[in-house]
């Protein structure tokens, strides 16, 4: 049989694409290394009969209509605020920063009119351009709260200092000036009722998609026929690694279930200071699941395993460049999502890149 599409990765970027190729009639070949759909947001049942996400906490959120309405042809959803407390000098205080941040910290009376008066009184003034994380957190809120909130997290999730990591890493982290408690502020946010599994299953549920699972691009490539792919796999992998290997920063994940309802006071509480994990989640308090068990992972940051986050340094950047030449010198190969692009992507994000390359090459040709 010859295909129209071999896509490469089953998640958000090549489900998203097989999709709207097999919706138009097209033939899809999806293969996937892993032995399951759904990348890095897949979640499952572990023993306890909780509902994980095997590869940490993923909360939807989006400001795209046009994401949300395509999602929801698959899913039901439960309608979910975020919300994140971290563990500063003792205290268990809303992350981001906010209004009440502030006052329970420092013993303050602020109001949403007037913070603004105590960030400026904090910030420190950078002189040029600003260069890197550091710098672009202390020109917004100073050191102090630079310090007790950012510094030692960064440095326990990416492995380096902030002052080491481009500005866009940490630009992205936001700062209230009001009492919203919400860790995002989009127009939709909620979980997929069934979970991500089942509504990446919903995705590909199409006579046009054959899924292959356990499969490496490398084992097959030269054993099907098709017109186009779409890879969604790791830029510098895909080149054999020719210009070098792209860094990236890994997770893992300490799964415990408790035999009780509840085991702490929000979804996710970050430690900045204190032990060597990042996070605590409590994965009932994301996806509503009523259990009188409850499941948390505790959530460390490492250089090896999956691939999460790029590093993104101006070392790095000139390696892209070098891989980005190359992509351009193919034809009918499109790349997309966070490890073909070597770009930090929220799962939104995503969705809208491959609903737009698909455009581009089926919709307008």
């Amino acid at each position: 049989m010859k295909y129209d599409y071999l896509i490469v990765g089953a998640g958000y970027a090549g489900a998203v694409y097989a999709r709207l190729a097999a919706d138009k009639g097209l033939k899809v070949l999806l293969i996937d290394k892993r032995e399951h759909i759904g990348g890095n947001a897949y979640d499952s049942y572990d023993e306890g009969g909780i509902l994980i996400h095997n590869y940490g906490p993923h909360i939807f959120h989006t400001n795209s209509k046009r994401v949300w309405d395509f999602l929801s042809q698959f899913t039901k959803w439960n309608y979910f605020q975020h919300w994140v407390l971290t563990s500063v000098d003792g205290q268990l205080l809303p992350m981001p920063i906010n209004v009440n941040t502030i006052n329970k910290l420092y013993g303050t009376s602020y109001n949403a009119f007037n913070i603004h008066e105590f960030y400026e009184s904090k910030k420190k003034n950078i002189e040029g351009e600003i260069k890197n994380s550091e710098e672009i957190v202390i020109s917004q809120i100073g050191e102090d709260l630079y310090e007790k909130f950012f510094k030692n997290y960064t440095k326990k999730q990416w492995g380096v200092q902030p002052s080491e990591l481009d500005k866009s890493v940490l630009a992205r982290i936001p700062i209230r000036y009001n009492l919203d408690p919400r860790y995002f502020t989009d127009k939709y946010q909620a979980m997929p009722a069934e979970g991500y599994t089942r509504m990446f299953a919903n995705i590909l549920d199409s006579k046009n998609i054959e899924v292959r699972l356990g499969v490496y691009m490398q084992d097959i490539i030269g054993e099907i026929e098709y017109d186009k792919m779409v890879y969604t796999g790791k830029l510098d992998e895909f080149f054999d690694y020719k210009h070098g290997q792209l860094p990236y920063r890994s997770l893992q994940f300490e799964f415990e279930t408790f035999d009780r309802e509840k085991y702490q006071e929000a979804p996710v509480i970050n430690y900045p200071n204190d032990y060597d994990f990042t996070r605590i989640t409590e994965y009932k308090q994301l996806t509503g699941q009523i259990s009188r068990n409850t499941t948390i992972s505790r959530e460390y940051s490492q250089n090896e395993g999956e691939p999460y986050y790029p590093i993104l340094n101006e070392t790095t950047a000139k390696m892209v460049e070098k891989y980005k030449e190359e992509v351009a010198q193919l034809k009918n190969v499109y790349f997309i999502g966070r490890l073909a692009e070597y770009k930090y992507y929220n799962m939104d994000y995503v969705v809208s890149s491959s609903m737009n390359k698909f455009k581009e090459i089926e919709e307008d040709n």
